[in-house]
């Protein structure tokens, strides 16, 4: 796949790059990316959701009334679930959600996810600039200038930058990743891949191992 590299303002910079079969071009699997996502989203959640029980609970353990002949339910304790200020049951405990994934498997989702994106003709290959200090309203002005749409865009770029990162983090619609950062969720996520020029040679290196 052949794709026009662009300047920030838009124009064809008259460099036109060439994406990796292996990469952007393969067999997607559905199950892969399905696998892969399901990590993501687990491995961010931190499980710390705590409810007391009735044995965490500082209540009297004095019993309410006599066992017989109050006309009602027997109570021992105003710990017990039923009133105000008792312990929950089955409530939420500290879990630990993360799970492992094969490498290759995650491999073969990040692949399925980068054909899909280039099936739908959702990647623009993008000329690398770099930013003084942190301008939002410049990047926003970039991502206009080349038709990214005003949907969620994933900026790939080879390496960190501060300032890029900086100028993304107020808009909602933007997020800023380097190629060592990208991931299948992210991807997928996204309307719009926005991939610096070398960030293909670089995947296309790795072969997304």
């Amino acid at each position: 796949m052949e794709l026009e590299v662009l300047k920030i303002d838009g124009t064809p910079s008259g460099k036109k790059v060439t994406l990796e079969d292996n990469v952007f071009a393969i067999e997607p699997n559905d199950h892969a990316v399905y696998l892969d996502v399901v990590q993501y989203l687990a491995n961010q959640r931190h499980g710390n959701a705590k409810t007391k029980d009735r044995s965490e609970i500082a209540h009297s353990t004095k019993k309410l009334g006599r066992q017989k002949g109050g006309g009602g339910a027997r109570h021992g304790s105003l710990k017990a679930n039923i009133f105000v200020g008792g312990g929950r049951v089955f409530g939420p405990k500290p879990r630990f959600y993360h799970n492992k994934l094969n490498k290759k498997v995650k491999a073969l989702a990040r692949k399925s996810a980068l054909t899909y994106k280039a099936q739908d003709n959702a990647i623009i290959m993008l000329e690398p600039f770099t930013m003084d200090a942190p301008k939002t309203k410049e990047l926003l002005a970039i991502t206009a200038a080349i038709k990214a749409g005003d949907r969620k865009v994933l900026y790939v770029l080879p390496q960190n930058s501060t300032n890029i990162y900086l100028s993304s983090r107020n808009l909602p619609q933007v997020n800023v990743l380097s190629v060592d950062e990208i991931n299948t969720y992210a991807i997928m996520n996204a309307n719009t891949l926005v991939l610096f020029d070398g960030v293909q040679d670089i995947l296309a290196e790795r072969n997304m191992r």
